[in-house]
């Protein structure tokens, strides 16, 4: 299971965790679409990997097992 974390690791912006307009890496590091095409040309700065549209799991998977509420912020990465 994602671990669906709760927000943009570069610009912090709260991300729904049923919204289509958030990328993962494989690692699950968690990007806001337009800091992902804008600023990282879709790809991890942490790890170097593709980033990819994070499923969107069902309403029901979200209750059973919520999302993460730990926030990760590298705010370095606006200045890229």
């Amino acid at each position: 299971m994602l671990e669906i974390r709760p927000s943009c690791e570069c610009c912090d912006r709260d991300l729904a965790p049923d919204s289509t307009d958030v990328l993962i890496c494989t690692y699950e590091c968690t990007w806001c679409r337009e800091c992902a095409e804008q600023r990282l040309d879709l790809t991890c700065p942490n790890c170097g990997g593709e980033l990819v549209r994070r499923p969107v799991p069902s309403a029901s998977r979200l209750r059973e097992d919520p999302p993460s509420t730990t926030r990760v912020h590298a705010p370095g990465c606006l200045t890229r």
